[in-house]
């Protein structure tokens, strides 16, 4: 009756609009209160704080989050799109591939998937629109790969499941770049296929000469070689995931200084932009570990593991509706706020099916991407309508060839797993 009560009054917040970190802590509370009263829920309050938000690793959110802050600044990540374009543009839909590519090389410099849509629907949209592209084909293009951003490291997804699971975040990271190119190749393809069912949908683009290509390459090469320092070091063994975070905020603040954008008040306002963004991250783990300590003093977790054992289902099967359940919760809360809410419940049921803990963290982070595109609360297409003022609807009809691509892409991770844990395990 009290758990009933807990989610209950979870959901409700969370339909009224309350914030996903006050709506945790608040109902956490009320359960903790009611199963030991007073002296368990001042004692847990007491120390939550400290025991969540003294994870070494966490210092990896804040550092990725300022050094895409400085790219930002600097102006390079503009010049990712017109580089791809000039590669790829002639082509019959060459643009909004060109928005794809833009859009990997932007989440392989920062972890925010609604960042990376906003920066690719002022700088890409505007052109295909120019160019005689059919608008929901552009948003669509956009708002899917601003969701590159979650799965192509440095990811704050992955970095969030690390830190609650307990695993190594270097394995994450590298374990996601497989994927990260496979989505992203998908997204290419549906273009492919889109342009041919309707060609009048897209244009060809403007020819470039072979000087014009690699000088663009020049623009695009100080991004390169910093995703090579940051996930390089990390593979090679030579960095941790915290101490290359810092290596390239600091890489990514020369870069700033050197294209002559890094003034003071643009200081301020990208370590103000990453304190608000890190706050609102530490909040919502706080307020994760309140209600999981509820969680656990309930033994949800054990009796869940004991239900499932109980089921005459293979463990395919299991792991197919658990991801069925996270596709789900997607339309409707956070990537964040799911991550944190259901990893520590989730994970213990699917290590003891016999799955990897590593593998599951990149799955679900592919999964949540689908949330970021879908209705109602799909928040890439969201900040696409925002930046460009087309309508909703026609931006979430242009998306959702790519969600049925991309849960293809995830069937394809669950049935060969070696697609994810095959680089981690050549790690130095």
């Amino acid at each position: 009756m009290t758990m009933a009560l807990v989610l209950i009054l979870l959901v409700a917040l969370l339909i009224v609009g309350v914030p996903v970190a006050i709506s945790m802590a608040v109902s956490g509370a009320l359960g903790l209160y009611m199963f030991g009263g007073l002296p368990i829920l001042s004692g847990i309050l007491r120390t939550a704080p400290l025991s969540s938000t003294s994870s070494y690793e966490i210092i990896t959110v804040p550092m990725f989050i300022l050094m895409a802050e400085f790219v930002i600044i600097s102006g390079i990540a503009n010049d990712l799109f017109r580089a791809a374009a000039m590669w790829v543009g002639r082509v019959r839909g060459g643009v909004a591939m060109a928005t794809v590519l833009a859009g990997a090389g932007f989440a392989a410099i920062s972890g925010s998937s609604t960042a990376a849509a906003a920066t690719l629907a002022s700088t890409s949209i505007p052109s295909m629109v120019k160019q005689g592209y059919e608008p929901k084909l552009a948003g669509g293009v956009v708002a899917i790969s601003g969701t590159l951003a979650m799965i192509i490291p440095p990811s704050i997804a992955l970095i969030l499941y690390g830190v609650i699971a307990d695993i190594s975040i270097s394995a994450l990271f590298i374990g996601a770049i497989i994927p990260g190119i496979l989505v992203c190749l998908s997204i290419i393809l549906t273009i492919v296929v889109l342009i041919y069912i309707w060609p009048d949908s897209a244009p060809k683009g403007q020819s470039y000469s072979f000087k014009e290509k690699f000088e663009s390459l020049t623009r695009i090469g100080p991004v390169l070689i910093l995703f090579i320092v940051v996930i390089g070091s990390i593979y090679s063994g030579l960095a941790t995931p915290t101490e290359a975070s810092g290596v390239g905020a600091f890489v990514a603040m020369l870069l700033a200084l050197k294209e002559g954008r890094l003034s003071f008040r643009a200081l301020v306002h990208a370590l103000r932009k990453t304190a608000h963004t890190t706050a609102m991250i530490l909040l919502i783990i706080l307020a994760a570990h309140i209600f999981g300590y509820y969680f656990t003093l309930e033994r949800v977790t054990n009796d869940l593991i004991t239900w499932v054992g109980q089921l005459d289902m293979p463990p395919i099967a299991i792991m197919a509706v658990i991801l069925v359940g996270y596709v789900i919760l997607g339309f409707f809360m956070d990537q964040v706020a799911i991550l944190i809410l259901t990893v520590p419940v989730v994970l213990p049921l699917v290590v003891s099916l016999g799955f990897d803990p590593v593998w599951f963290g990149v799955v679900v982070v592919v999964t949540a991407e689908v949330g970021m595109v879908t209705p109602p609360l799909g928040m890439n297409v969201f900040v696409v309508a925002r930046y460009t003022k087309m309508p909703l609807n026609e931006l979430f009809v242009g998306v959702m060839p790519h969600v049925w691509v991309h849960l293809l892409v995830i069937a394809l991770l669950v049935l060969f797993p070696q697609l994810i844990l095959w680089l981690p395990s050549t790690m130095q």
